[in-house]
């Protein structure tokens, strides 16, 4: 049997012009997970990410914490995260025009925005959580937004790949959280809905394991963060 790990990217930065780096908080979460992978006698056959700098860089910072041991880090598109900044765009001022309920949470974030948490985080998942239900269904769609759908597909794609691996392969995997809602709604057989609902719960930098081989997987666990102290743990 192999095993694919997929590891949530440290803390980034959504609050600020540019939301995909790691903040000082996601750099300490990366190396305590290349720390803790290394101190469990996991030894990677293959490290991935996706393309995003939050992505590539928690894998990076992973890497080095286990001393460098590690396959180099490669990247793979299709475990890039959904638009949110795309969402956020394009989307949310087409649902804003036309759903005053949306409206008020839409105002309520961005009045908040310069607050401190967790009001600020409060308001904005509220609103954020209606915006993606309406993503998630096509109900609010714009042509600069991959779709849903679209997404579903190529990370589904970008899966099928490291689940072909060799039998006693470990793979780890960097990505982020709605690649991993989707990928473990996917093993259940659960709805899409489902999907979203797992993606707010992966913390920063958690660990979900698979088993796979002989065309089955499995999940082992969901959203790991005993390797995090109190002081490491972050949802956004």
């Amino acid at each position: 049997m192999s095993q694919l790990l997929l590891v949530r990217h440290g803390q980034a930065t959504p609050f600020e012009a540019d939301t995909d780096r790691l903040s000082p908080l996601g750099e300490r979460q990366a190396n305590a997970v290349g720390a803790f992978l290394q101190a469990s006698g996991v030894q990677p056959t293959r490290v991935v990410h996706g393309p995003l700098v939050r992505q590539t860089r928690s894998a990076q910072l992973a890497h080095a914490a286990a001393g460098g041991h590690w396959p180099a880090p490669e990247g793979l598109p299709g475990l890039a995260e959904y638009d949110g900044d795309g969402l956020l765009r394009h989307l949310a001022p087409i649902l804003a025009e036309r759903d005053p309920d949306f409206r008020n949470l839409y105002r309520d974030a961005e009045a908040l925005r310069e607050n401190e948490l967790p009001d600020r985080n409060r308001a904005f998942q509220k609103m954020l959580e209606r915006l993606t239900d309406t993503y998630l269904t096509g109900e609010t769609t714009h042509p600069q937004v991959e779709s849903w759908a679209d997404f579903r597909s190529r990370v589904r794609a970008a899966v099928r790949d490291l689940l072909a691996s060799p039998t006693g392969s470990t793979v780890v995997a960097f990505t982020s959280g709605g690649v991993i809602g989707s990928v473990v709604a996917g093993v259940l057989d659960a709805p899409d809905a489902s999907a979203l609902k797992l993606n707010w719960r992966v913390r920063n930098a958690s660990i979900t394991r698979l088993t796979f081989g002989t065309g089955r997987v499995s999940l082992d666990s969901f959203n790991e963060t005993a390797h995090l102290t109190p002081d490491l743990l972050s949802w956004r």
